[in-house]
């Protein structure tokens, strides 16, 4: 019998969060997941592009690399198991220009290099054939890239930790941790009814949330929490019927991905996220910001009509980076990192941690069990 009230507290549950419970309940670990809101999914995981990566762009040997691959496979398995809403409808990476064709070529190698599948160079006239609208100079094909139900995704997550018997405890916001002299945690929980218990392993994979939380656990040294940056993204609506059946990206901008194209599972096209680095938690959409949205999209689809883009929603990537500085690699933090065995703290698990989700959860459960 467990010295421990429960094997392992998972904090957050959004999609990387509720990977890490089904991963660590599926190894038959008691679990329970803290979640500071009244519904899964409600922070970071709630506003995004419902895009699964193919892997193209991440360096050779990173853990975005590694994890995006292993979790686009994972994931499309996932899904149809249970019954979740998606489509492989692939995404061409568009170069507008002559002068970008050698970073297409780049981005190519890039993506053979880290093992994504299926991977086609097109030309201009190749380019053209399979989109009619697109404009482009060259462009690079991935048909493993799609879209999906984010949150039939994360409710079949709840519904796989609930049938190995872990339980998922809204309203419940992560308060602290102190190690114990022989090991685990005395993990304090608040909301209605506050709570302390035990637990041998606790995963800190609350998002914006994990510095702060990091903070909380007595012992964790402050040197070794990485700094947080709010990278806010902007979405806008088109109004018309949507002007291609695939993803295109751009090039990438520095620090992200650029405004990119999607067609929804109901068939609604959007535009974003942009890259805007933000002081707070804002999730208003600036209409003004339709004007770069104008410029930017017309690079690859110049039939974008005048007053088309209407205001969408926002998100807020947990970036370990500001504005000029080289983007990093995902953080997951071990004992080696801080000094704490048991604990697994997650940090700037942004894109593309939704298609890496369900390799994270198995690489933390890897790591604790």
């Amino acid at each position: 019998m467990s010295q421990f009230d429960i094997d392992a507290v998972v904090v957050g549950a959004g999609a990387v969060g509720l990977a890490c419970a089904y991963a660590l309940s599926a190894r038959g670990l008691s679990v329970i997941v803290l979640e500071k809101e009244g519904g899964i999914g409600q922070g970071i995981s709630s506003r995004n592009s419902e895009v699964i990566h193919g892997g193209l762009y991440y360096p050779a040997g990173s853990l975005k690399a590694r994890f995006c691959v292993e979790g686009r496979r994972k994931l499309y398995a996932f899904l149809e198991k249970h019954g979740v809403d998606y489509e492989r409808c692939g995404k061409l990476v568009v170069a507008t220009e002559p002068d970008e064709l050698e970073r297409l070529d780049a981005i190519l190698a890039s993506a053979l290099a880290n093992g994504v599948e299926g991977m086609e160079r097109l030309t201009a006239e190749e380019a053209r054939a399979m989109e009619p609208e697109l404009r482009a100079a060259g462009a690079l094909l991935s048909p493993e890239s799609g879209v999906f139900d984010s949150h039939g995704y994360m409710l079949a997550l709840e519904g796989e930790i609930e049938k190995h018997g872990g339980a998922i405890a809204l309203n419940t916001p992560f308060e602290g941790a102190r190690p114990l002299p022989d090991g685990g945690f005395e993990v304090r929980a608040g909301g209605p009814e506050p709570t302390t218990l035990t637990t041998g392993r606790l995963v800190i994979a609350a998002g914006l949330g994990a510095q702060d939380c990091a903070a909380r656990i007595e012992s964790f040294p402050p040197g070794q929490i990485p700094a947080l940056h709010f990278g806010k993204g902007s979405y806008f609506l088109y109004a018309g019927k949507a002007p291609f059946s695939r993803l295109v990206y751009p090039l990438p901008i520095p620090g992200a991905l650029g405004t990119h194209y999607r067609r929804d599972l109901g068939g609604q096209a959007r535009f974003g996220p942009d890259l805007e680095f933000v002081e707070h938690e804002d999730y208003t959409v600036d209409p003004a910001r339709a004007d770069g949205f104008y410029a930017y999209v017309r690079r690859f689809w110049p039939g974008l009509p005048d007053g088309a883009l209407s205001p969408d929603y926002a998100g807020i990537r947990p970036k370990l980076h500001g504005p000029g500085q080289p983007q990093p690699d995902f953080v997951l933090m071990d004992r080696a990192g801080h000094g704490l065995p048991g604990l697994m703290a997650l940090f700037g698990i942004e894109s593309p941690g939704l298609t890496s989700s369900l390799a994270i959860g198995e690489a933390v459960a890897d790591a604790l069990v």
